[in-house]
């Protein structure tokens, strides 16, 4: 569970009946179907991708959703983030997720590492161990990285280290960094639950805002070189 101050689809209509497969942890993956699918989107992350304490309508991947339909876009999100969930726990359910064909990883995970004291040398290489996974199956991915903070009691040097893990896989990858996830949420008690960790409805609101900042031009720039998209 994130604590603290932490700082950090439905398928087209087939013409018969199409079998979902449940992946880990009750993920569904698609079926493959003869049309083109639209260009997907996968959030890979923990409590806050999934809307802990929050109706999933206002989870933050969900807000996202309703943006690209208000652009006319026709992105589907996947909202794969899971409670409790490491650095390792995304490496270990990313190959099963990628069964499903994305075309933008939206990777949010890293805070929990932080807060249990993982060596962040441990969390930068589980984390480019999912870049470079991805990028694997598909080589054309976009990656935005979900920036992460913890907490100052953990120590001086042992915050900077971990802040740092995320600017420097920006520096070694082609991707997208959002520098802090939370940004004008963390640590604001009128935008978060009552255990003052979780963002509430609103500030699950302002993270979407934040997110949409870095993920528009993504977007963008996907549908500007995908062959045949509209």
């Amino acid at each position: 569970m994130l604590c603290g101050v932490l700082m950090v689809s439905a398928c087209r209509q087939g013409h018969a009946p199409a079998k979902h497969e449940s992946g880990p942890h009750g993920n569904s993956i698609q079926p493959t179907l003869k049309e083109k699918p639209s260009p997907a989107i996968l959030f890979l992350g923990n409590s806050l991708s999934a809307g802990l304490g929050v109706q999933p309508e206002d989870a933050f991947p969900a807000r996202i959703q309703n943006k690209i339909k208000a652009e006319g876009w026709d992105f589907r999100v996947i909202n794969a983030g899971l409670s409790g969930d490491t650095s390792a726990g995304g490496l270990r359910r990313i190959s099963w997720m990628l069964r499903q064909h994305i075309d933008v990883l939206v990777l949010e995970l890293g805070g929990n590492d932080g807060l249990r004291g993982i060596s962040p040398e441990v969390t930068h290489r589980n984390l480019q161990a999912i870049i470079d996974t991805t990028h694997q199956h598909y080589p054309k991915v976009r990656v935005v990285l979900a920036g992460m903070q913890v907490p100052p009691n953990l120590g001086e040097d042992y915050t900077t280290r971990f802040r740092n893990i995320y600017s420097a896989l920006n520096r070694e990858n082609d991707l997208t960094l959002i520098p802090f996830l939370l940004e004008n949420v963390g640590g604001i008690p009128s935008l978060n639950q009552p255990d003052g960790i979780h963002p509430n409805a609103e500030g699950h609101r302002i993270v979407a805002e934040t997110v949409w900042k870095y993920l528009r031009p993504v977007l963008e720039a996907e549908r500007a070189t995908s062959d045949g998209r509209p």
